[in-house]
């Protein structure tokens, strides 16, 4: 599998840009939401949302610039504003696998076309450009809203890692993992593209 790379990706719905320092007050703008921390794993010991984003933005900028992560800001083509982020992490070229995570969307991108748009866009790079044989997806095992959207894309529930990432607040969760396999995407492609069919793309 070739490692992936930081490069914009776009459909009808949305556009992946690479992450920069430009974007840093597109994305402050969405730190106030309380949903976005809510499972978040964190550094967060209390004080303004501002300063839970600043440290947030800093440790993806580090990550996106040594290359073990690939960071996308999320911007709807509707309405030509950043509406969330994803990624891709834990890359393991060798054994032909990456993660799609650490994503979060402002409340007007919830519910819509934007995330299995970005997810389309993420999974087609990563197996018809990449190659990769697997992709995997986890999330805390309380997130109820993350769970579902995950199960909507079509990836295989694989299990539970038990008390396995310590969060901000101190509480240890239990990590549900899922996975979409290389045999498994055009089947879960056309899911996600009969689904965007009842989206109107932007002009």
């Amino acid at each position: 599998m070739k490692a992936p790379v930081p490069l914009a990706l776009e459909n009808a719905w949305v556009r992946l840009e690479p992450l920069a320092e430009a974007h840093r007050q597109e994305l402050a703008g969405l730190a106030e939401d309380p949903v976005r921390w809510e499972f978040a794993p964190v550094d967060a010991h209390g004080g303004p949302f501002a300063e839970w984003a600043t440290r947030w933005f800093d440790s993806a900028m580090a990550a996106h610039a040594a290359g073990i992560q690939v960071i996308f800001v999320v911007r709807d083509l509707a309405s030509q504003r950043t509406v969330g982020s994803t990624r891709y992490l834990n890359l393991e070229p060798a054994h032909r696998r990456l993660e799609i995570g650490s994503t979060f969307y402002g409340p007007s991108a919830r519910g819509t076309y934007v995330n299995p748009a970005c997810k389309h866009l993420l999974l087609a790079h990563a197996f018809d450009s990449l190659g990769a044989a697997r992709v995997e997806l986890k999330c805390d095992a309380r997130n109820a809203r993350s769970r579902a959207a995950i199960a909507a894309l079509g990836a295989k529930e694989e299990g539970t890692l038990r008390r396995h990432m310590l969060l901000g607040d101190g509480f240890l969760r239990d990590t549900v993992y899922y996975s979409v396999l290389a045999h498994e995407w055009p089947a879960v492609r056309g899911s996600l593209e009969e689904r965007l069919a009842g989206f109107a793309p932007s002009a």
